[in-house]
């Protein structure tokens, strides 16, 4: 499933490896962090080639948010555009509170914002059916997997906007809660309460579509 986010165990050797894992990536990700924060003072100065470096690191993941707020990818590459013009304009104002990546993000949700405020926004699935199937799959798990994710993406699209955009910060784009904070401009505990309404919320719908009378159609 597209939104799945995991978690290690618990309590057991699987912990400690985790913790191994997580202590080996710490160097590489702090390196990252650190010159992301260098270049984003070269921005500040006005160095273009900073900028076309922060680019290529971070528009991928901020042209995905966006396209997850409008399904016209014209639109949504203008966005991105608008987004890194800001950024040109603003990198003064960064002041190393949250990772760049994070504020790159809230940069590019704010543009979003601004546009979609003068057009209707028409969402777009999270999880475009692009990816490579096996050779030669079962059509019925074809059929199934279609459907649970039309499902899902039908039940995200319901949900509140200010609770959508917490849920796809969290688990689409695997942010902590602290970063989806600052991208937001909310209380962490705020995203805490957000996430956990838009999980129940996703449940109930859920669970509703896929077992309306105690399963699926044609499951008896």
């Amino acid at each position: 499933m597209p939104l799945r986010r995991r978690s290690p165990r618990t309590g057991t050797a699987a912990d400690a490896t985790y913790e191994r894992v997580q202590q080996l990536r710490e160097p590489e990700l702090s390196a990252e962090v650190s010159e992301d924060a260098v270049l984003m003072r070269r921005v500040a100065d006005g160095e273009e080639v900073a900028l076309r470096m922060l680019y290529e690191r971070h528009a991928a993941g901020m042209l995905r948010l966006i396209r997850r707020l409008t399904s016209q990818r014209e639109v949504a590459e203008e966005i991105l555009q608008e987004s890194w013009l800001a950024v040109w304009r603003s990198a003064g104002s960064f002041r190393g509170e949250a990772p760049v990546r994070a504020w790159l993000l809230g940069v590019a949700r704010r543009q979003a914002h601004n546009r979609l405020r003068r057009a209707e926004p028409v969402l777009v699935e999270l999880e475009k059916a692009a990816d490579v199937p096996d050779l030669e799959p079962a059509v019925d798990e074809q059929v199934l997997a279609r459907a649970e994710r039309r499902d899902l993406v039908a039940a995200v699209a319901e949900l509140p906007e200010h609770l959508r955009e917490v849920l796809v910060l969290v688990l689409a784009e695997d942010l902590p809660y602290p970063q989806v904070a600052v991208i937001l401009g909310i209380p962490t505990g705020t995203v805490k309460s957000r996430m956990h309404m838009a999980r129940r919320l996703l449940t109930e719908a859920l669970t509703k579509t896929t077992n309306p009378k105690g399963g699926r159609t044609g499951d008896r």
